[in-house]
């Protein structure tokens, strides 16, 4: 992904001025580039020492790796060696997944029966409510469902609807909805030959109905905590997929240029060679110390005394590129030598801004193997939440998720612009930040004895005065 197009489209500060209506153009408040092609320096020393100077040097304290992409050559043992991991991978990942989407069945069904279970037993409420109304409706709704699925099934011919419609019997049905007890039948103006049928059967309900709801209330606790059991389990095997589909996600090629079908385009990779391609891109911040700039009156001194109402970053982003030759070692590892470049950028970026970056990073994110298991799991789960929570009267977490937490309050085109004490805390920082690229450049240079040269008084006034100038983008 371009990040400083990105960065431009997120702050119009960082597009080019110059540039036509409507058309990106992104600038940075300071930039260096190395590129030296090295057949026995390896790619990591480069790495790790730009990272460690960054935070151990520079203060950046916070650091996050936003891309990592590499091709190798299928032609290339590191390709076929890359190809076995990943496959291993999505083979485990996927088993477990076979049982993730088993579980997700099995709690849908139990979640439709318990709410099946759930409208029978506020029948059972209601038959046994003091409320008279509501009493006999509760036990007009079960002698219904008694008939239907107790007497019907086991009688046949000899169920109160067939005796009502077939054996002449015809006040037998409404009769059985009418009483309520015992006693009621032999008050009742009907036939004997009726009470004789109806009192069995109406006693047949009465011992159904004590039974059923004690049966009922059983097997709905038992199926609810099922229910638990099954969940607790879906949630688990999930974290056992995620690294396994997470790795197989990280061991797929996406550096260079690729056409629709798939195919690798970029000319660096040769189908027969024995090389490969790395790009990674890291993303340094630190916030501002106002205060302390104050008091040392790098900025004026008023400025502590002001409330901004979101935080300033000084920001380094540098990405990093390889082109070589993979040798394996006696010890199975492998190690790279060939082109080496890396390229530092400096920015000045509020909250708003970098959580807006971060956003749109995610939305970009090529690991559809996550957002697989998130569509099965976290998805499905979060559909079903409200009957989760009833069921298992679990209370909805305090905690956000940092999908949540990192949720950015403007889209892009949409953040707020500076504020005069902003725009020149902004400026402060890209000094700050530009002072710490071009030391990361210099110093690495002079350490590896290589050339080096004067470079910018970030602390004189005249330098300071020229980054405040347009002219100096």
């Amino acid at each position: 992904m371009d990040i400083p197009n990105l960065i431009a489209r997120i702050c119009p500060h960082y597009n080019d001025p110059m540039a036509e209506k409507g058309k990106i153009v992104p600038i940075n408040a300071w930039e260096h580039s190395l590129v030296f092609d090295s057949t026995s320096d390896q790619l990591e020393p480069i790495y790790f020492w730009i990272l460690d100077f960054i935070q151990d040097n520079l203060g950046f304290k916070d650091v996050t790796k936003i891309e990592d992409n590499f091709a190798a050559s299928p032609g290339g043992g590191y390709f076929s060696e890359l190809g076995a991991k990943a496959t291993k991978m999505q083979e485990e990942g996927m088993k477990i997944m076979a049982t993730v989407n088993t579980l997700i069945r099995t709690i849908i069904n139990l979640i439709y029966d318990l709410k099946d279970f759930e409208i029978r037993l506020a029948q059972y409420d209601q038959a046994n409510s003091k409320n008279k109304g509501l009493a006999q409706a509760g036990a007009l709704a079960l002698k219904n469902i008694w008939l239907d699925k107790v007497d019907m099934p086991q009688k046949g011919r000899g169920s109160i609807h067939q005796m009502t419609y077939e054996l002449g019997f015809t006040t037998l049905r409404d009769a059985f909805f009418a009483v309520e007890t015992l006693s009621d039948v032999d008050r009742m103006d009907i036939n004997d030959r009726v009470k004789r049928v109806l009192k069995p059967r109406l006693a047949e309900f009465l011992e159904w109905k004590s039974r059923s709801e004690i049966e009922l209330k059983k097997r709905f606790g038992i199926e609810k905590a099922y229910l638990k059991s099954e969940v607790s389990a879906l949630k688990l095997y999930t974290r056992w997929a995620k690294p396994y589909l997470k790795i197989a996600e990280e061991l797929g090629m996406r550096a260079g240029k690729f056409s629709e079908e798939g195919k690798i385009t970029d000319p660096r990779i040769i189908n027969a060679f024995n090389t490969m391609i790395m790009e990674f891109t890291i993303f340094a911040k630190s916030p501002a110390k106002v205060k302390g700039a104050a008091n040392s009156k790098e900025i004026p001194e008023a400025f502590k005394h002001v409330k901004f109402k979101r935080k300033y970053y000084q920001c380094i982003l540098a990405n990093f590129k390889f082109r070589g030759i993979p040798f394996r070692t006696p010890q199975g590892h492998y190690v790279f030598g060939g082109r080496s470049e890396y390229h530092l950028e400096a920015y000045s970026l509020n909250e708003d801004e970098i959580n807006l970056l971060e956003s749109e990073l995610k939305k970009d994110d090529l690991g559809t193997a996550l957002s697989l298991v998130e569509d099965v799991t976290e998805k499905s789960l979060k559909e079903l939440q409200e009957d989760l929570d009833h069921f298992l009267e679990d209370k909805p977490t305090k905690d956000k998720k940092p999908e949540e937490s990192k949720k950015p309050k403007y889209e892009i085109g949409k953040v707020p612009p500076d504020s005069f004490q902003e725009a020149i805390l902004r400026k402060f920082l890209e000094m700050k930040a530009a002072n710490g690229v071009f030391n990361a450049y210099d110093i690495y240079k002079k350490s590896h004895g290589m050339c080096s040269f004067v470079g910018p008084d970030f602390e004189t006034p005249g330098f300071q005065t020229a980054i405040h100038n347009p002219a100096f983008k």
